[in-house]
């Protein structure tokens, strides 16, 4: 599986523009600035999350980017998916036809690898990763994971 730069500077820059939520329309040459992506390659970007309902364009003086959505209500997998970037790690593209025509013998592990990649990236929402940058930037040391942490088991003694 391989996500590309399209997909990764999406993400980077949606969680800017969340970062700067609440101050006005934030400009692509401002969000080009502070993460160093190329301003050609934000418009083509942003085009792509506008037709995708995750940000909305405001014209005129003063105007910019700002978020469609609460940041709750986006995960890193709305994202990647308005930008058409494909999750995918089998080798023909979920067509079934890795090996003349027909599944390799692989295809559901790859298949499945794909379902659980794409879970955990719908289960990422924005506001996650803008409350871990925020901690991160005011200094607080512990930064939530935003996997599910696995349960304690309670060990049972064993006697010999």
């Amino acid at each position: 599986m391989r996500l590309t730069t399209k997909g990764r500077f999406a993400v980077t820059a949606m969680v800017d523009l969340a970062l700067q939520h609440g101050s006005g329309p934030v400009t692509l040459a401002e969000i080009s600035e502070r993460q160093r992506i190329s301003l050609s390659y934000l418009e083509q970007l942003f085009g792509k999350l506008r037709r995708g309902a995750l940000v909305d364009s405001v014209r005129g003086p003063g105007g910019g980017y700002c978020l469609a959505r609460d940041t709750e209500k986006v995960s890193v997998a709305d994202i990647i998916v308005a930008v058409d970037e494909p999750i995918d790690a089998t080798q023909c593209g979920g067509k079934e036809n890795c090996h003349d025509d027909h599944k390799c013998i692989t295809h559901d592990l790859w298949a499945n690898l794909n379902a659980h990649i794409f879970d955990y990236l719908r289960a990422v929402t924005l506001k996650q990763l803008v409350d871990n940058q925020k901690a991160k930037q005011s200094g607080v040391t512990q930064v939530h994971d935003m996997r599910d942490k696995p349960q304690k088991r309670e060990r049972t003694p064993v006697t010999l």
